[in-house]
């Protein structure tokens, strides 16, 4: 069985991005390198090409799955990353924080997560 894009939700997606950050699409396609009308056709309810899929994607800093339908309607379960693992890759993406900055934060977050995993084991 293929999977297939719903363009429905990235265009949403996108959609509910530019709005919270005060974007026109014309700066959105301009700031995810894909021309005007591409984001045009997706609001007509076209899907985009691959490279625009993934400019967009990127863009949202969002995984790709996340916009993903599979035929038989259902969503295809799989295991999902360890919050320290997912935060990670959500920080190690910030251009706005060094790299020591970065490493501070997610010592935090293990320390954090230890803690929780100890607290949960006593109860």
């Amino acid at each position: 069985m293929e999977g297939r894009m719903d363009a429905r939700r990235l265009y949403d997606a996108l959609d509910a991005q530019r709005g919270a950050r005060g974007m026109s699409w014309r700066q959105l396609a301009d700031e995810s390198g894909v021309s005007p009308s591409l984001l045009s056709r997706m609001g007509n309810g076209h899907r985009p090409d691959l490279d625009g899929f993934i400019a967009l994607v990127q863009w949202l800093g969002s995984p790709a799955e996340a916009f993903m339908v599979w035929p038989d309607g259902q969503e295809r379960s799989r295991d999902e990353p360890a919050l320290e693992t997912q935060l990670a890759l959500l920080l190690r993406a910030r251009e706005d924080l060094s790299e020591a900055d970065k490493d501070y934060l997610l010592e935090i977050v293990g320390a954090t997560m230890r803690r929780i995993k100890v607290d949960r084991q006593e109860r």
